[in-house]
């Protein structure tokens, strides 16, 4: 038999200190710089789609289906992963680390060759699925209670902001009749150094401390690291969190921004340009949504509410976005209040946190995201068959789009039966 079966684990030292109760600005820089993280990898995750005709010259196919795909796969597999190193070793541990690879990832991308490119991108997914999780695991571990929905809204806005950063900025650097003109390789390094540099700031200002686990100085063992997902995946509030938030982000993910251009200027006969501009109004109510709505579920000391509130806005403008034609309201309107009451789901990954025990709350996010990108995986085929090949008419989009509008409504009929989490329902105990 061998030695790890015979030795009991060591007693666990350095137990971590209880949450805060205050904002502190160590923690709260601990928390911006993972959050920057975020803003950095939804950057360079949107940057080869702006350099397509650039990769398509180099590489002779830019293959970015086959880039797009695998970084998912990965992304959604290591979602499981990183939460349970975040609960067993902690933030100061386990985030330089992945910050890192990310940043590696950019440099072999800049290499130049398809294969560079392809396992260069993946590499990035491996590292990138730590951004949100871990800086949802820092805010629930070193901010106060009251401010969780807050600072995982603001996560999430950062993000958004990455992707816009990911975008314009990127295609000025790279643009042949630019100022600038740089070669996209060059990007990509510049892109690279910023990770390395970022986890270099990530290893001296996080706290170092260690992580939430009464495990994580014990010895490593199929049951110990099984252990968090059996909490999680037996607890039926976990479920509910996780298909809440799943099916409240498909209408504006797969919905506006991966077929609502097609269908306004398809279906309604508008421009491209003006179905381009459109939809990008759904990321922009996002950087509004996420910490509005988390701010206000902080600030009444409810989840449901505010949650079940945006979900019901949220299926209104998805109902005018198919059903109204366009001219009819102010231009922009459905797409940016589209964007702002999908900051609801982004309350069930807090919620996931708090109906699970504190020692799996970055195993919890890790579920969460596993959970929201294997519902958005699901829906995407789904929605893509029901579209059929050269949809054309708004008769077919509708038909297509049908079972976002039925996910909400199940999300909103889900959300009666998720525990309220809130601090007042909390603190009323």
């Amino acid at each position: 038999m061998s030695e790890t079966n015979t030795q009991p684990a060591p007693k666990p030292q350095n137990i971590s200190s209880p949450q805060p109760q205050t904002l502190q600005p160590l923690y709260v820089l601990s928390w911006l710089l993972c959050a920057l993280f975020y803003f950095y990898q939804y950057a360079i995750r949107s940057a080869p789609g702006i350099m397509q005709d650039e990769l398509t010259q180099a590489w002779g196919n830019s293959h970015l289906g086959l880039m797009i795909a695998s970084y998912y796969i990965v992304y959604a597999l290591m979602a499981l992963a990183v939460g349970v190193l975040l609960d067993r070793y902690g933030a100061h541990a386990v985030m330089p680390v992945f910050i890192a690879i990310t940043g590696a990832g950019c440099l072999i991308f800049s290499q130049g060759s398809v294969a560079a490119g392809l396992g260069g991108y993946v590499i990035q997914g491996i590292g990138a699925i730590c951004a949100f999780v871990g800086a949802s695991y820092v805010a629930a571990r070193y901010l106060p209670a009251r401010t969780l929905a807050l600072f995982v809204g603001l996560t999430q806005c950062l993000g958004m902001a990455g992707a816009a950063f990911g975008s314009k900025p990127t295609r000025i650097l790279i643009d042949p009749h630019g100022s600038f003109h740089l070669p996209w390789q060059t990007v990509w390094m510049g892109f690279g150094v910023i990770g390395i540099v970022l986890a270099v700031a990530v290893w001296f200002v996080m706290p170092r401390d260690s992580g939430d686990s009464d495990h994580h100085h014990g010895y490593v063992s199929m049951a110990n690291l099984i252990k968090p997902f059996k909490i999680i995946f037996s607890n039926p509030q976990s479920w509910f969190a996780g298909l809440i938030g799943g099916l409240l982000f498909v209408p504006t993910t797969i919905g506006a921004l991966g077929w609502g251009a097609l269908m306004l200027s398809q279906g309604e006969h508008t421009t491209m340009a003006f179905a381009a501009s459109d939809v990008s109004m759904v990321p922009i109510g996002w950087v509004i949504g996420c910490p509005l709505l988390g701010w206000i579920s902080d600030k009444i000391g409810r989840r449901k509410p505010v949650l079940i509130g945006g979900a019901l806005v949220l299926l209104s403008a998805a109902l005018c976005a198919l059903f109204v034609p366009v001219g009819v309201l102010p231009r922009y309107s459905v797409a940016l209040v589209m964007g702002i009451a999908s900051g609801a789901a982004m309350l069930p990954f807090s919620s996931m946190k708090e109906v699970n025990p504190p020692e799996v709350k970055g195993t919890a996010a890790g579920v969460m995201n596993f959970l929201v990108f294997g519902t958005t995986g699901i829906m995407s085929p789904l929605v893509s068959a029901l579209m059929g090949s050269g949809a054309t008419t708004m008769a077919q989009f509708h038909r297509a789009f049908i079972p976002l509008v039925i996910g909400i409504v199940i999300a909103i009929g889900i959300s009666f039966m998720l525990r309220e989490t809130g601090w007042k329902t909390r603190q009323a105990k």
